[in-house]
């Protein structure tokens, strides 16, 4: 079984090649996926690692605070995505109605 962890505050040239280079230190990297954006491609500072469940642990106690190419990060386990509510619709997504 597998663990699915996040990792915060991570530099903006952090690859998810690189974030799966340096939790492997700690065991089994399933995944990994260095966040971004959509419309400029830039990192959005966070990602996921996948794990497997006693080596997540692991990663967690050798990676949460400690140095990742320049920026000390946050690493937990993740939590389910919260609901959201609907987007209203309309012209530019400003909330009115259609024109």
């Amino acid at each position: 079984m597998a663990k699915k962890l996040y990792v915060g505050n991570l530099s903006y040239s952090t690859t998810s090649e690189s974030l799966r280079d340096a939790f492997a230190q700690a065991g089994t990297v399933v995944s990994s996926n260095v966040i971004t954006d959509k419309m400029t491609g830039r990192s959005r500072g966070f990602g996921f690692i996948e794990m497997e469940d006693a080596d997540a642990e692991k990663a967690i106690e050798m990676w949460n605070g400690k140095d990742i190419e320049g920026r000390e990060v946050t690493v937990n386990e993740a939590r389910p995505m919260a609901e959201r509510p609907p987007r209203r619709g309309g012209f530019n997504n400003r909330g009115g109605g259609s024109y």
